[in-house]
């Protein structure tokens, strides 16, 4: 799902390689082709990060979309003709305003526009910056959170980004934990959830945010997206 403005779709040679190595991968753009409920569409992208908690599982930020998803590229039955291609990863370099609070770990409010030309406030949390594309940022929303990737700066000098004062944040930031005080790591661990309508969903915690430690990616078995909770209460 795309909130913001479309991107264009940039074009690339492929490479010599006709069976991509899954160890060769990282930084790396791809295409494949996607199959699903008999439609079939191609899909471009680039390999952000690959997870250690499950080696077959990729992080991949697909042209035209803002969502990181997390996609088994040798695995999943939907993937096929992987290939690598020539062309660089753009990273194109920002300029950060003078004086500005570092983002990670941030409460945000961020303004996304409608097709009507409205704005929508979406409130959410910066969570890290983003691997290969490190002028990118990991950011999550209160409404949908699902992991999300911006380049925030850009939007900050648009006036579409705001940080937000500790006093309206305090329901979206976890709370911090106390000095020398120390969670087992989730990583690893094999969740279930069930919706509003009864059904259950199983999945695994991947990763664990360093800049808010209670705060955990999960990956459902029935869905591509990375999932952020807040997972550790603390008081």
């Amino acid at each position: 799902m795309s909130k913001k403005r479309g991107r264009k779709r940039s074009s690339g040679e492929l490479s010599d390689s006709l069976t991509p190595d899954p160890n060769c991968l990282l930084g790396l753009r791809i295409q494949h082709n996607w199959r699903e409920k008999g439609n079939q569409s191609k899909w471009k992208g680039t390999v952000l990060d690959r997870l250690t908690v499950n080696p077959s599982l990729f992080m991949v930020k697909y042209d035209g979309f803002d969502c990181v998803y997390g996609i088994e590229l040798f695995k999943d039955e939907r993937v096929s003709n992987l290939q690598v291609l020539t062309e660089k990863v753009v990273n194109n370099k920002i300029k950060v305003p003078h004086g500005a609070e570092e983002l990670v770990g941030k409460a945000v409010e961020h303004l996304f526009e409608k097709e009507d030309g409205e704005k929508n406030e979406w409130r959410g949390m910066v969570l890290s910056r983003a691997p290969i594309m490190t002028n990118w940022y990991y950011i999550t929303y209160e409404k949908d959170p699902v992991l999300y990737m911006y380049q925030l700066w850009d939007d900050y000098a648009d006036g579409d980004l705001r940080i937000l004062p500790e006093a309206e944040n305090k329901h979206l930031l976890p709370a911090d934990r106390k000095p020398g005080e120390e969670t087992e790591s989730l990583v690893g661990k094999q969740v279930e959830y069930v919706t509003d309508k009864g059904v259950k969903r199983t999945g695994l915690v991947i990763y664990q945010v360093p800049a808010k430690p209670s705060v955990y990616y999960i990956k459902y078995d029935d869905d591509f997206h990375i999932h952020v909770y807040d997972l550790v209460k603390t008081t």
